[in-house]
């Protein structure tokens, strides 16, 4: 990749907040917004991961970081992590959601939602859903949706893979799919000045892809060691989005190396059915 040109912003005055902050995309993107000068909250389930990453974003300047602990796969977590924060913040100006897994076995979450599907799409859902009075409260608030070219497979009618054969890349493939059109769902309803937009990172040399399992997913794995981009490439488009007076204002997009592209899941019946079962999901571990 091509070194894209820096970001001409000053986020001295921003409150911005990134999931899955405490290593590879989350933690570039987190360390990008800190050297911009905003105070970033980085949310994370692991506390002395997160401790760890803390502590080296504190010393990057000019901004400030916090750690903020909370677990995508426990939507009691995610409400009470969005209490704590409307509790101590009058605003929110960037949320980053970023944190996702990848399992190679079905595994539950502890309410019984199966765990890729609970962590990567209903986690970006809930949070969001739940900091929407913040962000309203910035003059300029953006939502950057970390997706994936790797997205197709979704299948509204079992998501949890009760019905068919489960694999970890299809899991993954439906939850990035769904992601997206998530997005655009999410962009028909902001009010005010909130955008919101999904992006590939491109290919980042990550162990994530090798846990899928199966051939494909640990050719993947090697790939992506031997050739991916470094974390920080990979963040590049997200901290863009994030930060650039360029997008100020764009919404309902899909980007990759920060240029639009084409969604092949624009469907919006589709869309709002995705929303609707998500709804509902959240509304049974309530």
């Amino acid at each position: 990749m091509t070194r894209s040109a820096a970001i001409d912003a000053d986020l001295s005055h921003c409150i911005c907040l990134v999931t899955g902050a405490n290593s590879g995309i989350g933690f570039a993107t987190a360390r990008g917004l800190v050297q911009l000068g905003a105070h970033v909250i980085l949310a994370c389930r692991s506390a002395e991961r997160g401790a760890r990453a803390c502590d080296e974003l504190e010393r990057v300047g000019p901004g400030t970081a916090e750690l903020r602990l909370v677990d995508l796969a426990r939507p009691a977590s995610i409400r009470g992590f969005a209490q704590s924060c409307a509790k101590d913040f009058d605003h929110l100006d960037v949320l980053v959601n970023n944190a996702g897994i990848w399992s190679m076995k079905r595994l539950e979450s502890p309410g019984g939602v199966e765990l890729t599907w609970a962590t990567n799409q209903l986690g970006y859902f809930l949070l969001t859903r739940e900091l929407r009075g913040l962000l309203r409260q910035s003059r300029t608030a953006r939502i950057v949706n970390v997706a994936s070219q790797l997205a197709r497979d979704l299948d509204l009618k079992d998501v949890e893979f009760k019905r068919r054969r489960y694999t970890g890349i299809t899991a993954y493939a439906q939850s990035k799919q769904a992601n997206r059109m998530f997005t655009w769902a999410l962009a028909r309803r902001l009010e005010g000045p909130v955008t919101a937009n999904a992006l590939h990172p491109g290919g980042v040399a990550t162990p994530l892809f090798g846990k899928g399992g199966g051939l494909l997913a640990r050719a993947a794995g090697a790939v992506a060691h031997f050739i991916g981009r470094s974390p920080a490439d990979g963040a590049d488009t997200a901290l863009w989005l994030a930060a650039s007076p360029e997008v100020e204002g764009l919404s309902d997009r899909f980007w990759i190396d920060r240029a639009e592209v084409r969604c092949r899941f624009r469907d919006p019946e589709r869309e709002e059915h995705l929303w609707s079962l998500c709804e509902s999901m959240i509304a049974r571990e309530s």
